[in-house]
């Protein structure tokens, strides 16, 4: 896969990213949690940091900071699927915790046949 068609893969993963941060950063029980504020907190980094090579159109760069970032991600997404019950076992925490861990290992992906 092309940079370019990496990139094209990764922003509708990285926007739906961005919602799972939307929710769990207005999330009351998350927000009195100092180690699960860490979750929407990585998810801006990692979606802020490599969209300055998305508006360029510089796919390679984009491709290299997002990998960049993956550990990160997916560390995000480990404390999440493990800790979320300690805030809420809501149907929301589980679908954010599970759509986390999967969109991640969708980027792991793409990136990976980069």
């Amino acid at each position: 896969m092309t940079p370019d068609e990496a990139m094209a893969r990764c922003q509708p993963v990285l926007a739906h990213l961005w919602m799972v941060r939307t929710f769990l950063k207005h999330a009351p029980e998350v927000e009195e949690d100092t180690e699960l504020l860490d979750v929407p907190r990585t998810l801006f980094d990692s979606i802020r940091a490599v969209e300055p090579a998305y508006e360029r159109g510089e796919a390679a760069e984009f491709v290299r900071r997002l990998k960049g970032k993956l550990p990160k991600l997916r560390r995000a997404a480990d404390l999440l699927e493990h800790d979320y019950k300690r805030v809420s076992d809501h149907t929301n925490f589980q679908m954010a915790a599970a759509s986390l861990t999967g969109a991640v290992r969708q980027l792991n992906e793409i990136l990976a046949s980069t």
